[in-house]
C-alpha cells in the first residue's frame, strides 16, 4: 500500500464535499451526467444546471426521448455545448444497446458516443465501484507534484504518467474513494495557481514540496482566451436561439453580433457541428 493511501482518504472522510453526483443516490446515470458537465466547468456552475437536467430527465430513456435541441436549451451557459448532443447521443445509444441502463465495463462505457477514456473510467469508478486510474486534470496536477516532484503535467497523458497512476490505485475496496479523494485534492487544496501545501494531508510525502517546489518548466501552458473570439461569438448567438421559443431570423443574430464576417463564420460552425438547424432562410436549434 502506498504511504499515500491512508493520508488522503482520512482526509477525504473529512473533508469531502456533499455533492448531488456522489454518495448514496448516485446513480450510473447521474455520474454520467455530470461528467459530461464538468468537463471544463467549475462546480458552481454546473450544479444548478445539473439539477434541473435529473429532475427533467431522470434516466437515460428520458433524456433518449426528448428532441436533442432540447438537451442543447437546457444546457444553458455552461459552455461545449456539442456535450449536451453527446449526451443526448449517448443516452440514445444506453436505451438502444443497453436496455436503459447506463452499461458499468470500461469497454461498454467507452464505446458510448461523446465519452473517452477518462469519462469511462470515471463512471465505471464512481458510478459502479471499479477499480480504474481516473485522470482528470486534478488528479494529474496531484500525481504530477506529489509523486513526480514537478509543479504541473505535461499538456497530455504520457504512457509512464498513467503506469504511474495504476500503480496507485488501491484494492477495489479503497479505489473508487482513491480516485475521488485524489480528484478533491486537487479541487480544493493542490490547485493549479496556489496550493495549500501547509493544509494538504500528503505534504510530507510530496516530491514536489520537498524539492523546493520549483516552478513548471514544460511547454507554454495556455490561456484559455474568450473576449472576441469565434467561441464568444458563438456563445452570443446560441443565447439567442436558446431563448426563442421558435426560429429566428438572420437579422435577429446580426443584432447579437453586427460584424458579419465572424459571425458568418461562427454560425456556420455552428451549423456543421449540429448545434443549430436552417429552416427556410431562419435558424433554430435541432428538433
Amino acid at each position: 500500500m502506498s504511504e499515500l493511501h491512508e493520508p488522503l482518504l482520512e482526509w477525504y472522510a473529512a473533508h469531502a464535499r456533499e455533492l448531488p453526483w456522489r454518495g448514496p443516490g448516485a446513480t450510473p446515470w447521474r455520474v454520467m451526467v455530470s461528467e459530461l458537465m464538468l468537463q471544463q466547468t467549475p462546480v458552481a456552475r454546473v450544479l444548478p444546471v445539473f439539477e434541473a437536467w435529473v429532475e427533467r430527465w431522470p434516466t437515460p430513456a428520458d433524456l433518449a426521448a426528448a428532441p436533442v435541441g432540447e438537451a442543447v436549451r437546457a444546457w444553458g451557459r455552461l459552455g461545449y455545448p456539442r456535450r449536451a448532443l453527446r449526451l443526448h447521443a449517448a443516452a440514445v445509444a444506453v436505451v438502444e444497446h443497453h436496455g436503459g441502463e447506463v452499461p458499468g465495463s470500461y469497454d461498454d462505457l467507452i464505446a458510448l458516443p461523446g465519452v473517452g477514456d477518462y469519462t469511462a473510467s470515471a463512471i465505471a469508478s464512481f458510478g459502479f465501484g471499479g477499480r480504474h486510474a481516473v485522470l482528470d486534470t486534478n488528479v494529474r496536477r496531484v500525481l504530477a507534484r506529489a509523486v513526480g516532484g514537478v509543479e504541473h503535467p505535461g499538456p497530455s497523458v504520457t504512457r509512464a504518467e498513467r503506469d504511474r497512476a495504476e500503480a496507485l490505485v488501491p484494492g477495489e475496496d479503497d479505489a473508487p474513494t482513491w480516485a475521488i479523494a485524489v480528484m478533491e485534492l486537487g479541487a480544493l487544496v493542490c490547485t493549479a495557481a496556489s496550493p495549500r501545501c501547509g493544509d494538504c494531508p500528503v505534504a510530507t510525502q510530496c516530491a514536489w514540496l520537498a524539492a523546493g517546489r520549483p516552478a513548471y518548466d514544460g511547454p507554454a501552458r495556455r490561456g484559455q482566451a474568450w473576449a472576441g473570439t469565434d467561441r464568444q461569438v458563438r456563445g452570443r448567438l446560441m443565447a439567442v436561439l436558446r431563448d426563442a421559443p421558435g426560429s429566428v431570423s438572420p437579422d435577429r443574430l446580426a443584432e447579437a453580433w453586427p460584424e458579419p464576417v465572424q459571425r458568418e463564420r461562427a454560425l456556420a460552425s455552428l451549423l456543421a457541428d449540429g448545434l443549430v438547424v436552417r429552416q427556410e432562410g431562419r435558424y433554430a436549434l435541432p428538433g
